[in-house]
């Protein structure tokens, strides 16, 4: 018997696998802790891992043991008070203190809830499950960058890791059956002779010929012993050629209202649904262009940096805003190539006649090139101007379009989760 003892040094991820074992078992407890966790968070905080509390009663391991159920017989020592047969009555409640709800232990000791610290890419992870872009498509067939391997036959030359065995070994023995059909039916033919003279009496037998016969045969036999079983000329490979697919390249134009009636706290939680729809992005899909317009009377396409911390303000026109996002998608991203996708972000306070103007580019322009377009409305008051304009849009686009309002920012997870949620086909 053999022992083979692995030596080798444990890595830095030595216990990656009891990690994730860890984390499906409590999914669901460190779920609720991100979800609770990114609605405190700031701007800039929101990339960092997380410490997890679970309680201790959710981490025991299953044991077992005899059910107290059933019925039992017993006898107690020093029983003055009842006897075969009694009724015991349930014990009351609380006790000598008045405390509160806890589970406070009458020896002073107890024993803390289990911490559990996630990783960025851990928090990361549990933060976007089961989001993503609706009604993203593969197009673009012609200009893919992308392939996959297929199979495209058998050939002759290749790597020994694509070796086809079964064709191999196929291709081996019809190369053997040609190679000895001549010699295995002069082999035969002699056999016959040779079976024909023994059958003769042994005085009429021509020893001569007989022993001529057993040296052919024997020659023959040596002949077909050298054909090789396998030969390099035998040998099959599986051929694979790259196919090209389509590509799911997507475009996100993030439209944010900066104008005066954005307040601090109004454009702290647009920026927040931004970076959390950035972070998304960057972090799932590798294909996916961002486009950042800021606008107030006039819309301007800025940088990830200006986007997030620039201080501009103005009036309120949000048909600009609508119309440079259709002219950028115009201009460099063809809905035949590229998966549009837009999510706007505004107070909802907007000029009357402009309102108007809205609905038409977006009925007109924008919704017929794009796939999915968010509307975020910040306001705790009632819905301005700008929603009522919308609600038509959504009727007349109600896959397309999705409107939803965000008070405060504990809202901002549960919106954002509900906007790009997971469909099932």
């Amino acid at each position: 018997m053999s022992y083979f003892i692995d030596r080798r040094p444990n890595g830095r991820n030595k216990s990656a696998v009891n990690r994730q074992r860890f984390l499906r078992r409590y999914r669901d407890h460190i779920r609720k802790s991100v979800d609770q966790a990114v609605r405190k968070r700031s701007i800039t905080d929101m990339e960092r891992g997380e410490e997890v509390s679970i309680p201790t009663r959710d981490i025991h391991e299953p044991t077992f043991h005899h059910s107290q159920s059933g019925r039992r017989e017993g006898v107690l020592p020093g029983n003055k008070a009842f006897h075969q047969g009694d009724r015991i009555a349930r014990p009351q409640g609380g006790g000598s203190g008045s405390g509160g709800q806890g589970q406070a232990s009458p020896d002073g000791e107890g024993m803390d809830e289990f911490v559990f610290s996630l990783t960025r890419d851990e928090f990361m992870e549990f933060l976007f499950e089961g989001l993503e872009l609706p009604n993203l498509v593969k197009n673009d067939l012609g200009s893919a960058e992308e392939t996959r391997p297929i199979h495209g036959g058998i050939v002759r030359e290749g790597t020994p890791s694509r070796l086809h065995v079964v064709r191999s070994m196929r291709s081996a023995y019809a190369r053997r059956l040609a190679m000895g059909a001549s010699v295995r039916r002069e082999l035969k033919a002699c056999e016959a002779e040779r079976d024909a003279l023994l059958a003769q009496p042994a005085g009429l037998q021509d020893t001569q010929q007989l022993a001529a016969l057993e040296s052919t045969i024997e020659q023959l036999r040596q002949r077909l012993k050298k054909v090789p079983f396998l030969d390099t000329e035998d040998l099959r490979y599986r051929h694979l050629k790259h196919e090209p697919v389509p590509s799911t390249k997507a475009v996100m134009v993030c439209i944010m209202d900066v104008s005066g009636s954005m307040t601090e706290q109004h454009k702290d939680i647009a920026k927040r649904f931004f970076l959390l729809l950035y972070l998304f992005l960057e972090r799932n899909y590798d294909k996916v262009d961002l486009v950042f317009i800021r606008h107030h009377t006039s819309a301007r396409e800025v940088d990830e940096e200006e986007f997030f911390y620039s201080r501009e303000t103005g009036g309120t026109i949000v048909s600009s805003a609508l119309k440079m996002a259709s002219n950028i998608i115009e201009a460099r991203y063809p809905p035949a190539q590229w998966n549009i996708y837009l999510a706007q972000a505004s107070d909802g306070d907007n000029w009357d006649d402009d309102s108007d103007v809205c609905v038409q580019w977006l009925t007109q322009k924008l919704l017929p090139k794009s796939r999915y377009y968010a509307y975020v409305e910040i306001t705790p008051h009632a819905h301005q101007a700008l929603w009522e304009a919308y609600e038509t849009v959504q009727s007349r686009f109600p896959e397309r379009f999705a409107m939803r309002q965000i008070v405060e920012a504990g809202d901002i997870f549960p919106v954002f989760r509900d906007l790009f949620k997971k469909t099932t086909a």
